[in-house]
């Protein structure tokens, strides 16, 4: 890529195809945009195992109260009052483990309860430590919420790297068609100056005759006519290429104000290499490729994934469970030391096994809802088809778009050659006076139509292998492109 002067001080910029397919990829917003997306499904996915993060508690507490006292109502003699100040404080930690849904819970805690009664002060010490599982053996055993968030965003993570693979081939194909485009505008000028050349050797050969009396005045007039004409379609030939140009600046540049002043100048030229166009094979691509399409087979594997958790809701709540731990306490425990101590001892156990069930009576909401899910499922599915026979017939019409493209290639070239030919002939007609001015001026205007054909034959052919390779999704394969998107 080179960058030279030109001589009305407005600088060059030598682009290739594919430098101006990297600055894409590079500086473009919609791709920097779209890269955030699977940064996103993977935190997404990462807040998602959240669901088996432990919680620690802890809590402490101080209870006072105080009853009783007055006149005994048999001895008629004064009572004291009974008081009790109770220290106790607890903690636990309780998670999920993977992958069967079992939950745990680990739990201690420790007690001390002193104060004065009628039968002389009291001071009492206890506490515990255990650990207890919970197992689903039917509703939540085979999926539940956090394994369902668990698969849905992973699925998610996939469908948002193959969005920004779609946004990526999207913008190189916008960026192939804008590069077409401009060779083409540039062709184009180059076209509406030869025009213009012509009718002004015309006019000047028709002034020099009708000066020596050789040609009449209209035929002046026409030719002058035709140089304004043809003067005004390179103004707008001009003007397109200003827009081609400032089509290609905003897709290839994140700064469109500093290439704004640059005039892009493509290195390649509008060739029509032939290409053996297969729709087979074509449409195993497409079926294969399309980052679109296989997005929505995801869509309908994450349809899955909440149809089997929807279907499990359906189960009664079966639970086993079991808790096993260490105790102490007792009036021989004066102190929360002596308490710790007995816990590390362990010799006071204690387990608990069991089984609880829940059947809902009627379950109406779950039953719904799992038949919503199957809708669902079913109405993605036909989605999926329809999508497929979509791709079929785009990329169908893009073969025979690309065919009669080439073909025209030919035909446009023949005309221009053809038109050449008669525009020479005739103009040597006109020098032996067995012409007309009129008739020159005519064929003038063929060779440019001819000519302005075989550029923009020549710009469509390339576009549209460039459409039918975005239309199989292969554009990537195609320009030798390979985007990480993890």
């Amino acid at each position: 890529m080179t960058v030279a002067a030109q001589s009305n001080s407005i600088p060059s910029q030598s682009l290739s195809l594919d430098e101006s397919i990297q600055m894409a990829l590079t500086n473009n917003f919609a791709v920097q945009i779209a890269r955030y997306n699977p940064r996103f499904s993977l935190y997404n996915l990462r807040a998602a195992y959240a669901g088996y993060d432990p919680l620690f508690s802890v809590s402490g507490q101080h209870d006072f109260s105080l009853s009783g006292g007055g006149l005994d109502p048999i001895t008629k003699l004064p009572s004291p009052a009974s008081t009790s100040d109770d220290n106790s404080f607890r903690s636990g930690i309780t998670g999920g483990l993977l992958p069967w849904g079992t939950t745990y819970s680990v739990s201690g805690n420790i007690q001390e309860t002193y104060g004065l009664t009628a039968g002389g002060p009291f001071d009492n010490t206890r506490g515990s430590v255990s650990t207890t599982l919970s197992q689903p053996l039917l509703k939540n055993l085979w999926i539940d919420g956090t394994r369902l968030n668990i698969s849905v965003a992973k699925i998610g993570l996939t469908q948002s790297e193959l969005g920004l693979r779609g946004q990526i081939m999207d913008n190189i194909h916008l960026v192939e068609l804008a590069y077409y485009d401009l060779i083409a505008a540039r062709e184009n000028v180059k076209v509406q100056e030869q025009a213009l050349q012509l009718a002004d050797r015309l006019l000047a050969e028709n002034k020099r005759r009708v000066e020596v009396g050789a040609l009449a005045p209209l035929d002046e007039k026409q030719a002058a006519s035709q140089v304004a004409a043809r003067r005004a379609d390179l103004q707008v030939a001009q003007a397109q290429l200003a827009t081609a140009q400032n089509t290609l600046k905003a897709l290839i540049s994140d700064n469109y104000r500093e290439l704004h002043g640059t005039d892009l100048d493509p290195s390649e030229s509008l060739a029509a290499p032939l290409q053996i166009l297969n729709l087979q094979d074509s449409w195993g691509k497409g079926m294969t490729l399309r980052p679109d399409l296989l997005q929505l087979k995801l869509d309908l594997e994450k349809q899955g994934v909440q149809l089997r958790y929807d279907k499990n809701q359906l189960f009664p709540q079966l639970d086993l469970f079991g808790t096993y731990g260490h105790s102490a306490g007792g009036t021989v425990v004066p102190e929360f030391s002596d308490g710790f101590d007995q816990l590390r001892q362990g010799n006071q156990p204690f387990y608990t096994y069991g089984a609880r069930l829940s059947v809902p009576l009627s379950n109406v909401g779950q039953r719904n809802i799992y038949k919503a899910s199957k809708l669902r499922l079913e109405q993605i599915l036909l989605s999926l088809k329809q999508k497929e026979q979509g791709i079929l017939t785009e990329i169908d019409n893009a073969v025979i778009a690309a065919r009669t493209s080439h073909e025209r290639v030919g035909s446009t070239r023949e005309a221009r050659l053809y038109a050449e030919a008669a525009l020479e002939a005739e103009q040597k007609k006109l020098e032996n006076g067995k012409s007309t001015s009129f008739v020159v001026l005519q064929l003038q205007r063929d060779l440019t139509a001819a000519r302005s054909a075989e550029i923009g034959a020549l710009a469509d052919y390339n576009k549209s292998l460039a459409d039918l390779a975005h239309s199989e999704g292969s554009t990537l394969e195609r320009r030798n492109i390979d985007v990480n998107v993890k």
